[in-house]
């Protein structure tokens, strides 16, 4: 594994998705050229470390954007773009490309990501000098909003991946072969609780996709996946409750999830023909579909 952090392909150093042998977590550096030789992040200026859906190895939380939100071991890290470089103020749009799109296949691919915090980011959990390493983080979620300065940007849900889950490194040459590996710590934190109101939905569709009408049949029996709107917890605040919930299957969920269908007021699906199925018993809340429009779909006709 040594050899392979210094291995060089078409002129361009082989990403690395995990820790950096030799740097562990707590590692501090004097500044961003410090941090790009040993490799924990490359880039002597962008955030973000990444190129398209490849994925985001590492960022760097060094104050440039005023709507990124520090927890520590939850960050709600702002994309790049939009940004006047002489003033860091945001004067535009972002969109879903380049950095922003890596990272989002960090979710996609199940990918962990190295964050550093720098001195100038204004966060208790920051060095008081130059950049510190903070460990392996998932991205856990990822979605538009529009931020303090009234334009579009993206936001990431990072999560402290736990130090059992990320003491291997590992490359781009050999992370195809360590599939279920890569997934193990953003599985691990979206294992969640089935309550009763899950499966009674779940039971009421007779384990049908309400998108689909597919039931899954399984050795073990019929399988379907319940399946939040508006997602719980900070910053989205969905309600835990049948309103705010969904039935649907394993490809339907990925697709809701992940922004590319949607459901209009009338039920109507978006991104693809049909409409959800919908039992008179199940009240659905229009604003948590509203929600998810406008922070998780994306339309292609506004894209384009």
């Amino acid at each position: 594994m040594g050899d392979s952090l210094r291995n060089y392909v078409c002129g361009m150093v082989e990403r690395i998705f995990g820790h950096i042998p030799g740097y562990p977590e707590g590692s501090c550096f004097v500044s961003r050229l410090e941090l790009s030789r040993a490799g924990v992040h490359r880039p002597r200026v962008a955030g973000i470390s990444g190129r398209g859906r490849e994925g985001a190895d590492s960022v760097v939380l060094a104050g440039g954007y005023e709507d990124t939100q520090d927890f520590g071991n939850d960050i709600l890290y702002t994309g790049h773009g939009g940004r006047e470089v002489e003033t860091g103020k945001q004067i535009g749009h972002q969109a879903l490309t380049r950095g922003n799109l890596a990272l989002a296949s960090n979710r996609l691919l199940g990918l962990p990501v190295r964050v550093i915090r720098g001195a100038r980011h204004p966060s208790s959990y920051s060095p008081s000098v130059g950049y510190r390493y903070h460990g392996l983080y998932a991205v856990d979620d990822y979605w538009q909003e529009r931020g303090r300065s009234g334009f579009r940007i993206w936001r990431f849900r990072l999560v402290k991946l736990p130090i059992m889950l990320t003491a291997e490194p590992y490359d781009t040459k050999t992370q195809k072969n360590n599939a279920a590996t890569t997934h193990v710590g953003t599985t691990l934190l979206r294992l969640g609780r089935e309550t009763e109101q899950m499966r009674q939905l779940k039971a009421l569709y007779r384990y049908r996709c309400q998108m689909c009408g597919k039931r899954l049949e399984t050795s073990a029996g019929p399988y379907a996946e319940a399946v939040y709107i508006r997602p719980l917890g900070v910053p989205h605040n969905g309600s835990d409750t049948s309103d705010n919930l969904l039935c649907l299957c394993a490809n339907h969920h990925v697709l809701f999830e992940l922004g590319k269908v949607a459901i209009a007021d009338d039920f109507t699906l978006l991104g693809q023909d049909g409409r959800l199925l919908v039992d008179f018993r199940h009240h659905i809340n229009k604003q948590h579909l509203r929600y998810h429009r406008e922070h998780y779909w994306i339309d292609p006709e506004a894209e384009g």
